[in-house]
């Protein structure tokens, strides 16, 4: 597999000439590269007018590789040959090194280049690039692979410093300024020459030479300082990744993404997200970019209105920034109202505030990186969890936030640096349950909970917040804008402005159940436990009328719930008459239009029965129910850090008794 690496542009501020004079002093041997041995010189020559130089090296290299590995393929040293092309006239010195050892097995092409910077005629910039083709190597292939990745990275690293070095030596030797190629002035050409060929003649006739026109730098190149700056220490592999996927979406400039180059942060974060796999991250870019393009998100900036249900009930925005520099947003989740929200301006509606807020953060972090003296690449998120209750389990909300967090997730890779959770409430567990399966690992690693009120003490949000920008809803002295929520008023609501989809409680293959009761009648479900400490959790909206709800758990066989006589309208018993079993969640009356969500910890194995039962003729609900494992449970229980999240559980204090029928 042949694999290619290229490095950022290195600039040197120095003219073309004295960088030139400062290269050569690398020569014959480097004490600061030991691993370059000896480079001799086979050919050398110049053209007539000392405007053009052809040099070519044949250099022993000491391969940092295990001794192991030397006498198995038989060698102690390797040889390259190096062919140098000096440009005087047009200023630029062209490098191509390949392998002359294992030339048949392994296929190793290096290029570098010094030329002018097309800026500041006094710069010389530098550019590196290789191509790595291992065929066969005894079965050693990977090793190859990864010993000649070590030396490639070395070499970038010391590049740089090695013309600083070898600059010094220049000046020590009483060279202090080069004038360019002169036409008009042979007398200076042939002492540039002598000074950039450290007094070498030629071993050969002059060949006739061509003179290459000079290649402006284009928009494939980067600049080290830029990358250093303003995207962050950056490994020479990295850099190598992100200059070939700038150079890929620069290519489809002039196609399907014409107008829609990706600032160098963005293609970072695809890269990161990817672990810096070339493939990978253009694929997840392309199908990101196409999604822009067709929902139009670049406009949203200056496009999106704020919804006023918004403006009044949506209890989020931006307060300042963390101790790291990064902007820093608040959610007050416990006081949002999804449901509300949803059925007022839609899932749509919801997806265009979440964007607008993320392409906000962008904004934002640009604005942070050109105010700080370091890259600032993601935001903090400090999410509030107070009042967070089972209203926010409300299964087709939770299933519209779910598609909402995909849709972030594939397009804003990497932009959450950090996600501080406090006052997390004893139902926390089963929401993060639910939603951290469609969390990527690694945004999941960065979340910290704090379940109880110690979101102040050491270990808290002061080692992440500046003490005078804590929000004085937590305890803290900053003044916060961010809306406390609340209830939407159902006069708010917009009819159709949330459909169900597919899947979703109105769609025929529903995970939601219907139910039509007539006075006196009950309906029950009957739930087998055989996993102690499982949580059972329900989600049923009272369409019509009023309904009892309560929960038992019963230690013998029951009769399963004649269906068909309900739905038939017939009056029947309950299947707890008579029964050995213990109620483990009090009855509560249910009132026409309410949505209930509640969970119980079933410390016991057994049988529970969820039962409603009609105080009223024609009473309709729609019910969901799920049993979350133990383990998932224990797990998600155990991530809060909180000695105070539990669940509430009556069971351990019923004793067992005769459940009459009501």
């Amino acid at each position: 597999m042949v694999q290619e690496y290229v490095s950022p542009v290195r600039v040197h501020k120095y003219s073309f000439e004295m960088v030139m004079a400062a290269y050569e002093m690398r020569f014959p041997s480097c004490p600061q590269i030991p691993v370059v041995i000896e480079c001799v010189i086979t050919e050398d020559s110049w053209s007539a007018d000392d405007s053009q130089r052809h040099t070519t090296r044949r250099c022993q290299l000491n391969v940092d590789a295990p001794y192991l590995l030397k006498k198995m393929i038989g060698v102690d040293y390797v040889y390259f040959i190096q062919k140098n092309h000096l440009d005087l006239k047009n200023r630029v010195l062209e490098i191509e090194a390949t392998n002359e050892t294992f030339a048949s097995r392994v296929s190793v092409i290096e290029k570098c280049k010094y030329y002018v910077h097309p800026e500041n005629p006094d710069w010389t910039c530098f550019e590196q690039s290789a191509l790595l083709d291992v065929k066969n190597f005894f079965g050693l292939e990977n090793t190859v692979e990864k010993i000649a990745m070590k030396q490639y990275a070395a070499n970038i690293a010391k590049g740089k410093e090695l013309i600083e070095v070898f600059m010094k030596e220049v000046y020590e030797t009483g060279v202090k300024e080069l004038r360019p190629w002169n036409a008009l002035e042979p007398g200076k050409n042939r002492e540039l020459r002598r000074v950039v060929s450290r007094g070498t003649e030629p071993l050969s006739p002059p060949p006739v030479a061509e003179t290459k026109k000079l290649s402006i730098p284009d928009q494939y190149t980067l600049d080290s300082e830029y990358i250093k700056r303003y995207l962050g220490e950056l490994t020479p592999m990295q850099e190598s990744r992100l200059l070939q996927l700038r150079k890929w979406i620069a290519d489809l400039q002039k196609g399907k993404f014409k107008n829609q180059m990706p600032s160098d942060t963005t293609l970072l974060r695809f890269l990161r997200a990817r672990d810096f796999s070339v493939e990978k991250a253009r694929e997840m870019l392309s199908q990101s970019l196409l999604w822009r393009k067709k929902h139009q998100v670049d406009r949203i900036l200056s496009e999106y209105e704020t919804p006023e249900v918004v403006k009044q009930y949506f209890p989020g925005g931006w307060h300042h920034h963390d101790k790291d520099g990064r902007p820093l947003y608040i959610l007050r989740l416990g006081q949002m109202d999804v449901k509300g929200l949803l059925k007022s301006i839609g899932e749509d509606g919801l997806l265009k505030l979440t964007l607008h807020v993320c392409e906000e953060g962008l904004k934002l972090l640009e604005e942070a990186t050109r105010s700080s003296e370091h890259a600032i690449q993601s935001w903090c998120l400090l999410v509030d969890l107070d009042g967070l209750n089972m209203r926010h389990l409300w299964r087709p909300g939770v299933r519209a936030l779910l598609r909402i967090i995909q849709i972030v997730e594939a397009n804003y890779p990497e932009t959450m640096g950090r996600v501080l959770i406090v006052r997390a409430p004893r139902v926390f567990p089963i929401l993060w349950t639910i939603v951290s399966t469609f969390i990527d690992e690694n945004t999941r690693s960065k979340f910290l909970f704090y379940g109880g009120k110690d979101y102040l003490q050491s270990g808290g949000l002061l080692d992440y917040i500046p003490k005078d920008l804590i929000p004085d809803f937590l305890g803290g002295p900053c003044k916060s804008f961010v809306h406390e929520g609340g209830l939407v008023p159902k006069s708010l609501y917009v009819s159709g402005a949330f459909t169900e989809r597919d899947g979703d409680p109105l769609s025929e293959d529903s995970i939601y159940r219907s139910v039509s009761l007539g006075k006196g009648q009950v309906h029950e479900v009957i739930v087998q436990n055989r996993d102690p400490q499982s949580v059972l959790t329900w989600d049923f909206d009272v369409l019509s009328h009023d309904i009892s709800f309560a929960v038992y758990r019963s230690e013998q066989e029951l009769d399963r719930p004649d269906q068909a006589a309900a739905a038939a309208g017939e009056e029947r018993r309950s299947v707890l008459e008579g029964a050995a079993c213990a109620r483990v969640e009090a009855p509560r009356v249910c009132h026409d239009g309410e949505s209930i969500q509640g969970s119980h910890v079933m410390a016991d194995a057994g049988l529970y029965v969820l039962q409603w039962r009609c105080e009223a003729a024609d009473a309709q609900l729609m019910y969901f129910h799920e049993t979350l494992a133990s383990h998932h449970y224990r797990g998600s229980m155990s991530s809060l850090q909180s000695a105070t999240s539990g669940f509430s559980c009556l069971s351990g204090k019923s004793a067992i008794s005769s459940c009459p029928s009501r």
